[in-house]
């Protein structure tokens, strides 16, 4: 009864911060379009057993233990006795993200295990009523977000709750039976209603792993965020089928390709989100940067994450790692910072591109040796530029109209070495709105590149929305009668080499790849049939985990220079939940 009589009280004090105006969708969006990038937090009672339970290392990500080793509730609720994380300071955490170039932080203030780290009148299992510690981190960070003009944001487990009978997924405590709709009301409801009274403006709520959540209790949960705080963004893992503000990828999944909308890429620093002592696989700031810039380009946000200790530090790897990022940002940002995504919709081998009105922002990962080329933007450029050239000297530059193939080259004179090992920037001002080739061209190596993503997608003669979504960037192709088709154009007669590329998926933690596909191609009276299988292999440095898996699909020869169309159609998929992961086909000249 006190803690249903403190809820009514709070619902009646509760003044709406966004006022009684509405707040439309443009608005709500803007600085979190703007931003790109942010911290995730994962920080709970699982950083004191840090991966590891009686003298044992439990395998899978960190904040997870309790199940992983079907830890029981009463036992695990002693870890709050022992959580005492005197070494924290939450101005050390917010300057750690704005150093890093991070906009937004968002925490975890419940995890799956149902630990909070605020103080809650709804459950007193929380960070001042149950540990030594005794003090809010929440609101420790939350006043720290606003002093320092970061957006504080908060990671909620509306539906997993392994210390609560009614809470989902703890089978090994308590009875099948349960009732979740109790456990939304007396629990989830208060503390988020908490989290939204009692902390100031909230940038957005962190949804996660929304289970067997209905669609009205789903929209209840959103139904209180607008009510309380209008302003505040839904994350895209609320369940139920219920809209929210924006998708959330998988765990770490970098798409291949641009996608529209709003979205956003939840991603870790080593190989866990809570701390395990004994993870140091740390992915590089070369590496990070790189993944920042790809996935602005592809109209994303970079939600990245770091486990803090038990006292209440991040581990020192994790700070040096996100201050070289910040070092790159520092010089870098307006490629970032409101950029909207590549015109051309794929990634490049060499990098990819974010813009602005009036420029284009080629971020080089891999410098080129000899000369440079950009195939496919009409716009005259007017000119270019490093980013990180303070006098903004001009590069020298040459545009190139092929009429044969009706196709635009941009040859720009890079110097020998690279401003910057991660990303280098070079800009592009443009006459007018950016405006590329839709028709596919022979490149200036004399490769063509067939991606996925540009072909036509048919099944039984009507068009067909096959999804490049699969972990590692690859199609979520497991239907025969779909297949693809692409119109391009050559200048260069020859024998071409067919490279048909599929990617690895599943679990990062566990990298699975499916072949045995049949599969047919067809090009000018040509037809060429097939086993997806495994030639060799590529690291991939978009998706970390994933390989890129090459397949040789023998040759083909294109007679004459001109316009040609090539489909791919498979005969026979393989048994199995994966799929064919197609992502693109190369057809590289044979050397004579």
């Amino acid at each position: 009864m006190k803690k249903i009589l403190i809820l009514i009280a709070l619902l009646i004090g509760i003044k709406d911060f966004a006022g009684a105006q509405s707040v439309s969708q443009n608005e709500r969006m803007q600085w979190w379009r703007d931003a790109h990038f942010g911290m995730f937090i994962h920080w709970g009672l699982y950083a004191i057993p840090a991966g590891e339970w009686e003298g044992k290392e439990i395998e899978g990500i960190g904040e997870w233990i309790m199940k992983r080793a079907q830890i029981p509730a009463t036992e695990y609720r002693q870890f709050a006795k022992e959580f005492n994380p005197v070494k924290f300071n939450a101005y050390d955490f917010v300057t750690t993200a704005k150093n890093a170039g991070m906009k937004y932080i968002t925490i975890t203030s419940k995890h799956h295990d149902g630990f909070a780290m605020f103080k809650s009148d709804a459950s007193d299992y929380n960070i001042v009523d149950a540990t030594p510690y005794g003090k809010d981190v929440i609101k420790a960070l939350a006043e720290e977000c606003h002093k320092q003009g970061l957006r504080i944001c908060f990671y909620y487990s509306q539906s997993r709750d392994w210390n609560e009978p009614n809470g989902l997924d703890n089978e090994w405590d308590f009875p099948k039976e349960r009732n979740f709709q109790k456990y939304l009301e007396e629990k989830v409801k208060p503390q988020l209603t908490e989290l939204l009274a009692n902390y100031g403006p909230v940038g957005l709520i962190w949804f996660d792993t929304p289970m067997s959540i209905t669609k009205e209790q789903a929209q209840s949960l959103k139904n209180l965020v607008r009510r309380l705080q209008p302003e505040c963004i839904i994350s895209g893992r609320l369940g139920g089928g219920v809209e929210t503000d924006y998708m959330s990828t998988g765990d770490n999944v970098i798409p291949a390709t641009v996608v529209p909308g709003d979205w956003e890429v939840p991603a870790t620093l080593n190989n866990t989100w809570g701390y395990k002592k004994n993870d140091h696989h740390w992915k590089s700031p070369v590496d990070l940067t790189r993944l920042l810039f790809d996935i602005t380009a592809k109209g994303g946000n970079y939600l990245l994450n770091v486990g803090p200790t038990a006292e209440g530090l991040i581990p020192q790897e994790s700070v040096d790692i996100l201050a070289n990022v910040g070092d790159w940002m520092k010089i870098n940002s307006e490629s970032v910072y409101g950029a909207l995504p590549n015109p051309f919709n794929v990634e490049f081998k060499w990098g990819n591109i974010t813009q602005k009105s009036g420029k284009l922002y080629l971020g080089i990962f891999d410098w080129p040796s000899g000369d440079f080329y950009l195939e496919g933007l009409e716009n005259k450029v007017n000119k270019v530029y490093l980013l990180s050239d303070a006098n903004q000297t001009p590069l020298p530059f040459k545009s190139i109209y092929n009429k044969n193939l009706k196709h635009h080259t941009l040859k720009i004179e890079l110097p020998d070495a690279a401003p910057d090992e991660a990303v280098s920037v070079v800009v592009l001002e443009i006459k007018g709105k950016a405006k590329v080739e839709h028709e596919i061209c022979q490149n200036v190596d004399g490769s063509v590149l067939l991606h996925g993503a540009m072909a036509d997608a048919r099944k039984d003669g009507k068009p067909y929305d096959l999804k490049f979504t699969a972990r590692g960037g690859g199609a979520d192709w497991k239907d025969e009668n779909v297949n693809l088709t692409w119109n391009f154009k050559v200048e260069e007669p020859g024998q071409y080499k067919i490279d048909l590329v599929s990617t690895e998926t599943g679990s990062h933690g566990n990298p699975l790849w499916q072949g045995g596909h049949k599969v047919k191609i067809q090009t000018s009276g040509q037809s060429v049939e097939f086993v997806v299988k495994k030639d060799f292999s590529e690291y991939n440095q978009r998706t970390q985990y994933w390989k890129k898996i090459h397949t040789d699909g023998g040759n083909i020869n294109l007679k004459k220079a001109g316009e040609y169309t090539l489909s791919l159609e498979p005969q026979e998929l393989s048994d199995g939940n994966m799929g064919f992961t197609f992502q693109s086909i190369s057809l590289i000249p044979v050397s004579h």
